[in-house]
């Protein structure tokens, strides 16, 4: 090794990169995305080969790397399987603190969805059951689903 690699003092520096960009969500996302802006109705897809219900649908399985071309509809109730907390605010973050993000098991689903709980934070556990909330004006996006509640 050489001498002037060990002279150096180890440094590190916070940062934050904010790269904002769009992409095409496909024919599988649209569906989705449609179906929520459209019908306020949660749309998942179940694999042909192991069953395997996804929400967000996928094209592909991540069990067993078929295509998966039979649709259903699941939720909008469901269970939070995680979740964490989050107290300090960031211009990153979707929502205003304090928030959740959880993963949360729709009713019919096999794979959980991320997503975000605002309020009744006092409440919340693992094994809570939610409901999604869908925004009054709706655009085709995530967050059409603006929370889910806890029962």
């Amino acid at each position: 090794m050489s001498d002037w690699i060990k002279e150096v003092e180890p440094l590190t520096q916070k940062g934050q990169l904010r790269m904002p960009y769009r992409w095409s969500v496909g024919e599988t996302g649209s569906r989705f995305l449609t179906a929520l802006r459209d019908r306020q109705t949660i749309l998942a897809n179940r694999c042909d080969g192991c069953s395997t219900v996804y929400v967000p649908p996928r094209k592909t399985c991540a069990r067993c790397f078929q295509d998966i071309g039979t649709w259903t509809e699941v939720g909008p109730e469901g269970t939070v399987e995680a979740f964490t907390l989050v107290r300090e605010a960031s211009p990153l973050h979707p929502a205003t603190v304090p928030f959740a993000y959880a993963l949360i098991k729709l009713d019919g689903a096999d794979v959980a969805l991320l997503h975000l709980i605002l309020g009744g934070l006092d409440r919340l556990g693992t094994g809570s059951r939610v409901r999604a909330i869908f925004r009054r004006e709706r655009s085709g996006h995530i967050m059409d689903i603006e929370t889910f509640d806890i029962l």
